[in-house]
This record gives structure tokens, sequence and C-alpha cells, in this order.
């Protein structure tokens, strides 16, 4: 077995490709698992600006299984996003053996964040792991490895001042947003999602003080959702965009639209984009590659969407805003000037249209403009962190291949056992053979003291096996590790796709 991770995150690509490349995300992991062999285990982390598939794979030492694995990943996400299947292998970073932990560990913990130090992640982190658990798709190591995963990020939590500030995009929006609006408690706020981020951005909303939050949705879930927090749900967004200050999109129904559309074959749009610069080893997308996302030309559930739509279906459009605008400077009239509005479109599938951006009087921040405003964190606490991920990682490995260990420790106690039963109805039956009386007690005591004499001289060979089998392991996970590597940099896999057959 060997652990493998495909990770595709802000860091590689910009918002655009990872958009793409996430569609369909919940279907992946099944998917793999039920049409590869060598993939035993599938866990997907898809967030507002990362995509990562962690895998769990019975692989030869040859490392072929593994390289299979990850070009079968890549076919799926091709197939669930519409993106061209090379696209999707250059699209993803792959890393396995001990450097898959150690990146989970650090994502977990909020370092490897788009705002380092958010807490967000922590908790998608863990819902990543029920939701592979509750398709079936998880294994005892990934099990292990997320389990780990968490309690890192928690002792990060507990022991250092990351993520001590509230830092999270949703309130690194609003700080943005804040410069240009009124007082907190006097913003007129509009929230557009009932989801977990819906959530935190009222959360985060009210600890500013701002009270006057209307929700909308057009799953009908708004009501429900405002009952629940005591805020007002809207059934007509743009009556409501009319007087708002702020409007805070977290909706992903246009994600959810694009995953139900993707790979339909009927019209679609053709969106280039090119990858933004990466660490130092990290597969990229070269400039000028091409990106498919094939969908319906009809807009998807017009309840969704709002103004005039386009083929994509933004849940908030130009059209919308500029209609809301219009109204509210017809009210106005000349008795007072027209407030600014802010949106922020928090939606890794973008919510709102771009082109709001270009209306007068509105102030559009997304993902990406969030990402250059990003503050960077002390440099004393993110070493701090790190130092815990390293001894997380250290441990997370001496545990996963300690269980090859303990095969060899059963086995030597296995041993010692049958030895002791031998020997105590050895000494039982020269007693009697002696004329001498042997009862129960007589018995279990002398198995007490045989027992604790072939133990203590038991103790260096289960060290000295333990620590083999571990050297053994170790060795054996590295040439996984290092011929994996090997063939997924560009071996012809041709004559072995026997790996990944239907099961």
């Amino acid at each position: 077995m060997v652990l493998l991770s495909m990770t595709a995150s802000h860091h590689e690509l910009d918002m655009s490709t990872l958009e793409l490349l996430s569609t369909g995300a919940g279907s992946v992991g099944r998917a793999a698992v039920a049409t590869c062999e060598a993939i035993t285990g599938a866990v997907v982390v898809s967030t507002c600006n990362r995509f990562e598939v962690y895998l769990d794979v019975e692989s030869p030492v040859d490392g072929w299984g593994v390289q299979h694995a990850s070009r079968e990943v890549a076919r799926l996400v091709a197939a669930a996003s519409g993106v061209a299947e090379d696209v999707a292998v250059r699209a993803f970073s792959t890393r396995t053996g001990p450097d898959v932990a150690a990146h989970l560990f650090e994502v977990a913990a909020g370092l490897d964040s788009m705002v380092v130090g958010e807490r967000e992640i922590a908790g998608q982190v863990k819902r990543a792991l029920e939701e592979a658990r509750e398709g079936g798709v998880t294994s005892s190591t990934l099990e292990l490895l997320f389990q780990t995963a968490s309690r890192t990020s928690k002792k990060i939590s507990n022991e250092t001042t990351l993520g001590g500030n509230g830092r999270s995009v949703v309130s690194l929006g609003l700080d943005l947003a804040s410069a240009e609006l009124p007082p907190w408690r006097q913003v007129r706020a509009v929230l557009i999602g009932t989801g977990s981020y819906a959530g935190a951005s009222l959360a985060a909303l009210r600890a500013r003080g701002c009270d006057d939050v209307r929700v909308y949705s057009g799953s009908g879930r708004a009501e429900q959702f405002a009952a629940d927090r005591g805020v007002v749900a809207v059934t007509d967004l743009v009556e409501a965009l009319e007087d708002a200050d702020l409007v805070v999109s977290c909706s992903g129904a246009r994600g959810r639209a694009l995953a139900g559309g993707a790979g339909a074959g009927a019209g679609g749009a053709r969106a280039r984009v090119n990858a933004g610069a990466g660490a130092e080893g990290d597969q990229r997308l070269a400039d000028g590659d091409a990106l498919t996302a094939e969908g319906d030309d009809a807009p998807v559930d017009g309840d969704f969407f709002v103004g005039g739509g386009d083929a994509l279906g933004h849940v908030l459009d130009a059209a919308a805003v500029v209609r809301a605008r219009s109204r509210a400077a017809e009210a106005a009239g000349d008795e007072a000037p027209h407030r600014p509005m802010v949106v922020l479109d928090l939606a890794l599938h973008r919510d709102v249209d771009p082109r709001v951006a270009d209306l007068d009087g509105v102030l559009l921040y997304d993902l990406a403009s969030l990402k250059a405003h990003s503050p960077a964190l002390g440099s004393l606490v993110v070493g701090q962190a790190r130092t815990i991920v390293d001894r997380a990682t250290q441990d997370f490995e001496e545990t996963r291949l300690g269980r090859a260990a303990d095969t060899a420790v059963v086995a030597l106690l296995d041993g010692a056992d049958r030895r002791i039963a031998a020997e105590v109805a050895e000494r039982v039956a020269e007693r009697r053979i002696a004329g001498g009386e042997v009862d129960d007690a007589d018995t279990e005591a002398l198995a007490r003291s045989v027992r604790r004499r072939v133990h203590a001289e038991l103790h260096d060979a289960i060290v000295a096996a333990r620590a083999s089998a571990l050297a053994a392991a170790r060795e054996e996970a590295s040439a996984v590790v290092a011929d994996a590597e090997a063939a997924i940099l560009g071996a012809d896999v041709s004559g072995r796709d026997e790996v990944c057959a239907g099961r």
C-alpha cells in the first residue's frame, strides 16, 4: 500500500482553472474506487481555493499501480469537468509517501490556505472524511491519515496563536469591504446562500455589529435558514438589492449547475486560462492550454438565477444589479446621494457575473482579488505550527509502518505462548510422575512464573524484530515512492491498462 495525493490549489492555478477542474468533484472519489482496482480508498477535499484527492493505492514495488491510479483520477476529473485529459493530468501536483501526510496536516491547520491560519478548512477536511465514509470509499490508512490531520490541527490551535484572530476568507472580505461601507451597525446586507459558508458569513457580520441582514436562496431554503438564525428571508433578490450596502454571495448554485451540465456534450463554452506560478517542483499548466467546459446552452433551473443570465447562469448578473441600482436612484431622487455597493463573491464557481465590477458605484471582490489582498502571518507563529506538523508527520509514518512491524512482533508472541504452554505442561507432568499433587492453582502459579521468564527473555528479540520490520517497511515504501514518482513523471504506460479495470 502507498498513499498518493493529487492537489490543485490557489498556489499553482488561477481561480478560473480551479473552478473548472473542481466541477463534479463530489463524484470523483466514488468513481475512482469503482473503476480502478489499484485504488482501495479515496477522500476528496474540495473548497473555495483547492481541489485535492487522497488515495490509498495497492501498488507493486515498481510503482505502476500508483501511476495508473493518478492517470485514472485525472481521466475522471476530465470527464466530470469537461477539461482535456492531458490538461487535467498537468493541473495536479502529485505527492507520495510522507509528503502526503505533511501536506494534508498543513492544509488542515490552515498553513496552506489563501488566508494563512484560517479555521474553516479544519472542518472541511473533517467533512471530507465523513463524506468518504458515508460513500463507503475510505480505508483504514486514510481514516488514520485524516483523523491525525484533525488532531494536528486542534493541537496547533491549542498551542499556537495561528488562527487565533479569526482569520478566514470571510473575515478578509469583510475587512476589505469595511473601507467602503458605513459603520457596521448601519450597513444593510444581503446574504445569498444558506450553506455552512453562509452561516459563517452571517456570524462574521454579526460579530462586527451588522444586524440588518436579509437572506436569499433560489433553492427555497432561505425561510428556514432565516427562521433558525433570526434574520429576514427574501424572495425577490432585485428588490432586496435596491437599498443594500453589502452583498455576500456564497451559494455555490452555479457550481452545482455546472456539475450537472459538464460532459453533456450539447454546445458549451470554451475558456482559455493560464496557470499561475507555483512552488518549485509543482506540475503546472503551460501558457495557452485550453480548458473546455461543456454544458447545455439553455439556462439551468431559472429559479436559481437572477437577471439576464448567461449560458453558465450566474446567481447574480450585471443586469440585475443595474435594475436594482436604477430603482434605488429613482426612489432617492435628489434627496440623497446614491450609496455605493460592495459585493463579495465567496463562491469558487463564481456566483456573481464579473461584469458587475464594471458598474458605477459597485465594488466587487471575488476570490482572486481576496487572494491578492491576503496578509502575511508572522514567521514565528508559522514556524511553531510547522514544527508540530513535522512531529505529527513522523508519528503518523511510524504508526503506519509500525503495522508491518506488529506482524513480526505478533509472530514472536505467538511462538512464546506456544513455548510457555509446552513448558508448563512438561513441568506439571514431571511433578505428577514424581508423585506430587498439582491442582489448578499450582498450574496457574507455574504458568505465571514461566510467562515472566519467557517474556523477559523475549524483550530484546521483540525490539530487534520490530526495528528490523520497520526498516524493511521503510525501505519498501521508499522503493514504491521512488518508482512511483519516476512512473508519474512520464514513463510509457502502454500495455498496463489492466491495472485500472472496472470492478
